[in-house]
């Protein structure tokens, strides 16, 4: 890792320390004050007042003084920590965060996806961030990041994994009612081993099931049969469904056509009872994939 370069880390955890420090002298010099006044001027020694004393000058300054000159240094560090956060440095790895209901995506500038965010540890990664729904948050404690994915809006956030290993990645902005399954991770590896990974098979088409999550599909529907915020895919072609189409209902037979529409115009025809929450998907799935992911669902029984 570049020594000169200050991590997200570092930036945030200065800044909270310095906060925490500040806090915590003014706590305990204040109770140390009050326990001290509560018995020097207990009225029992002093039924009645005896001070007249009208102002303080030096006293005055002081409490307008020392505190100004607290919230500066606090707002000094907090902004050059802000600014750490969004400068990012030259030469970091970009990635692409999609985020929908209710899944991640990220994807790689030679076009490999995955469902989990690869890094090569100690180099500065720059993460740009798109929601394709709803408003979601991108948030990993463990380099203390944490923004905001408006659809339609460009954001991003950049940091760099100090070591190899494995940190969480959660969704920190209630996005429905899978909101609480908006889990993954960062998976930092050794700078020899990500090179390889980033390689490997890029030029092999993914199988159904990697597709069907790389789309944010296993988000709301199982493979199981277990109910979701959607259908179960399980035995789900050639079966009657009760669908509203248009405001009215109807019964038809689940096949390739159904649920090609399904997928790229999903509020044509709502299966009855579940909500209409599912995105749109037309024009941006490849012909390809779609096909792929349809021929999965005719055989999955």
């Amino acid at each position: 890792m570049t020594p000169q370069i200050q991590t997200t880390t570092q930036a945030v955890d200065q800044v909270f320390f310095l906060i925490f420090g500040i806090s915590v002298v003014m706590l305990i010099g204040i109770a140390a004050v009050m326990v001290y006044f509560t018995v020097r001027y207990h009225h029992r020694r002093h039924p009645q007042p005896t001070s007249q004393v009208r102002s303080h000058l030096l006293l005055e300054i002081t409490w307008t003084v020392l505190p100004t000159i607290l919230v500066m240094a606090m707002f000094y560090y907090g902004w050059a920590g802000y600014l750490a956060l969004r400068n990012v440095p030259e030469g970091a790895m970009e990635v692409k965060a999609v985020a929908r209901m209710w899944s991640w995506t990220f994807e790689y500038e030679n076009g490999r996806a995955s469902e989990r965010l690869y890094v090569p540890a100690g180099r500065p990664v720059k993460v740009h961030l798109v929601s394709e729904d709803v408003l979601h948050s991108f948030y990993v404690p463990a380099f203390r990041i944490k923004r905001d994915m408006v659809p339609g809006m460009d954001n991003y956030v950049w940091f760099i994994a100090p070591a190899p290993g494995s940190y969480h990645i959660f969704c920190a902005e209630y996005c429905g009612t899978g909101h609480a399954d908006m889990i993954t991770s960062v998976e930092a590896l050794p700078p020899e081993d990500f090179t390889a990974w980033l390689a490997e098979a890029k030029d092999q088409a993914p199988d159904a099931v990697e597709l069907l999550r790389r789309h944010g599909c296993l988000g709301c529907h199982s493979l199981d049969g277990s109910r979701m915020a959607g259908p179960s895919f399980k035995g789900l072609y050639g079966r009657e469904k009760r669908v509203l189409s248009e405001g009215r209902e109807r019964t038809l037979v689940v096949d390739a056509e159904y649920l090609r529409r399904s997928i790229l115009q999903p509020k044509t025809d709502v299966v009855v009872g579940y909500p209409p929450i599912m995105p749109d998907y037309e024009g941006r799935i490849p012909e390809d994939e779609l096909d792929a992911m349809v021929e999965f669902l005719r055989t999955l029984e």
